[in-house]
């Protein structure tokens, strides 16, 4: 386990049984809002430099995110000359007063960019670990973090994964693999895939996981068409409400989810 960023400094958060957490995951593109496909092109700059709009965006999006109680986070920069060499994940955590955040760098380029995931966290949790996913380009990760210490914890585990299939399908398989043995899984992130996909049905099958609402758009923000952003359960989860939330700082809209734990997850407490 890494923990290069794990802040436990500020206060404990206990969940009693039967807790209801809310939820959120989000690709916020490094706070760059993108409103059409050719400036993918035409602004590509803005990946690799500081930009007003990146800063003016990031307090919103924390703000945006301060209302949920566990929060995963794809393309983050951990601190480099585009993101003003701020590591957002902790920007984040710290204005919207999350007591526990971790980042996890998956591609590091020097000063030019520190590609990351991120996870925000209400509760404290008994590990975190980082799990460098396979694929025939370096770069992708996953962060399981676990809150308990039985095996009725809750295993939450944020990623983003490879844009080929071949990778993606490799990466679900290690995914399922590492999650296989617990009963209360929640899983998201950016997958780069639809519901209905092969590489899904690896995920779903082999780690026993349900999809609450297969058919909300996430992806593009401006015109949302596909559904590539999941947030997947394990049936002994109750999903109490799940939805898209209408968010246009990034490239990707942001998923939500409210859920009530079963009364066997006990969380760690001080």
């Amino acid at each position: 386990m890494t923990n290069e960023a794990f802040d436990t400094s500020t206060r404990t958060g206990d969940a009693p049984a039967g807790q209801r957490m809310r939820l959120v995951s989000y690709n916020i593109q490094t706070g760059t809002t993108t409103s059409k496909f050719r400036e993918y092109f035409t602004q590509s700059w803005r990946h690799v430099l500081p930009t007003s709009q990146r800063m003016e965006n990031l307090p919103q999006i924390a703000d945006m995110l301060a209302e949920y109680d566990l929060v995963g986070l794809q393309e983050v920069d951990a601190g480099s000359l585009r993101s003003g060499f701020i590591n957002q994940t902790q920007y984040i955590a710290e204005r919207a007063q999350f007591p526990y955040w971790f980042h996890q760098t998956n591609r590091k380029l020097g000063k030019i960019a520190q590609h990351s995931n991120g996870v925000l966290s209400r509760f404290k949790p008994s590990q975190v670990s980082d799990h460098k996913l396979p694929g025939t380009i370096p770069g992708r990760g996953a962060m399981i973090v676990r809150f308990g210490g039985d095996k009725h914890s809750l295993i939450v585990v944020i990623m983003h994964l490879s844009l080929g299939k071949r990778n993606r399908i490799r990466q679900l398989e290690y995914v399922s693999h590492a999650v296989s043995e617990y009963k209360n899984v929640v899983i998201m992130g950016d997958m780069n895939c639809a519901p209905h996909s092969k590489e899904m049905e690896v995920l779903l099958e082999g780690a026993n996981l349900l999809e609450p609402e297969p058919n909300l758009s996430t992806f593009p923000s401006w015109e949302p068409k596909h559904h590539l952003d999941h947030i997947l359960v394990s049936p002994s989860i109750t999903v109490e409400d799940v939805s898209v939330l209408t968010h246009t700082y990034s490239d990707h809209l942001p998923i939500a989810m409210s859920i009530r734990l079963p009364e066997t997850v006990q969380f760690d407490t001080d």
